[in-house]
């Protein structure tokens, strides 16, 4: 009988410890999940940053390997592996208005989550604030906006620019001391040159010493009529209006006309933000002769309001 009844305590006993470890287990899933959920938070709202671009696929994937190597690099330290630093300076390439300075503000809050920049600001320059007016002026003019940069990204715009002067311009000036500031603040900041894809190719050709300190090329492709679209749906819808079906079409048939155009860079994103903003002043134009406006007047824009300039000769089409 007492045997009986030991047994029987026995099992509850079991039950219970296996209950308690079954708990256990559930509560450390539950924190290895929300471990894993507040780590990727970085990712998390760097994707979501880049989803409200249209397009860039590419960039996408690209920034997601960087976020997975970083991120790996942190655990290999955990576990007392090595973990190397790799060169982030990077060549953007892609006409005017395909999302260059928009990825580079991004990647540089996304780095700076990540521990890899002090502060991940961004810092846009062309070749005008680099280069100096006589001997020194350029040098000094550089280091003054690496700098600046320092804990973060220095974008240069057009950086083929430095190179157009020849041997005696002020431009390789700065592209040299360029060069040495990534020597000097190795790791402090991270540079990005820009500029159209033609020529980006031949400005990193032209110094034997460029494309091994710029591993990372990326090709910002032209955007199709479909994805110029979906921009323009979503600039009116940000400003709360809306495209009549009238003015929707022939938005779309302008597109189509400017993107067949061979050779030709009309803005993109840019080309289409433009037409929007001046479609918003004419179509506040055509209501303000009106006696009686409606809600749904303010928000539409109509076939009139899109009024198309060719970017080439400043005429309008």
């Amino acid at each position: 009988m007492a045997t009986r009844v030991i047994t029987q305590e026995t099992r509850r006993i079991q039950v219970v410890l296996d209950h308690a470890k079954e708990s256990a287990a559930i509560s450390t899933a539950e924190r290895t999940t929300g471990w894993m959920e507040e780590e990727h938070l970085p990712l998390k709202r760097c994707i979501e940053e880049l989803d409200q671009l249209v397009g860039l696929e590419a960039i996408k994937s690209f920034i997601h390997e960087v976020y997975a190597w970083l991120t790996v690099g942190r655990r290999r330290v955990a576990a007392g592996l090595a973990s190397e630093n790799q060169v982030l300076h990077m060549v953007f390439a892609g006409n005017p208005g395909t999302g260059k300075t928009t990825v580079a503000r991004i990647m540089g809050r996304l780095f700076h989550e990540m521990g890899v920049l002090s502060q991940g600001h961004l810092v846009e320059v062309e070749r005008a604030d680099l280069v100096g007016e006589y001997i020194g002026h350029t040098a000094q003019k550089t280091r003054e906006h690496v700098k600046r940069a320092l804990g973060g990204i220095l974008f240069i715009d057009e950086a083929y620019a430095l190179s157009r002067g020849g041997e005696k311009d002020f431009g390789k000036e700065a592209i040299d001391t360029l060069v040495k500031s990534m020597e000097d603040h190795k790791n402090e900041f991270v540079l990005i040159l820009a500029g159209y894809p033609r020529e980006m190719e031949g400005f990193i050709r032209s110094n034997p010493g460029l494309p091994s300190r710029f591993p990372i090329q990326l090709s910002f492709p032209d955007f199709s009529v479909g994805e110029l679209m979906k921009i323009a749906d979503r600039m009116v819808k940000e400003r709360q209006y809306r495209f009549s079906g009238p003015a929707r079409d022939k938005l779309r048939k302008h597109l189509d006309q400017v993107c067949r155009i061979p050779g030709e860079s009309f803005g993109n994103a840019r080309h289409v933000r433009n037409v929007v903003e001046q479609a918003i002043r004419l179509q506040a134009v055509r209501l303000l002769k009106s006696r009686y406006v409606s809600r749904e007047d303010l928000m539409t824009l109509q076939s009139d309001d899109l009024v198309f300039q060719d970017w080439r000769q400043g005429a309008f089409l």
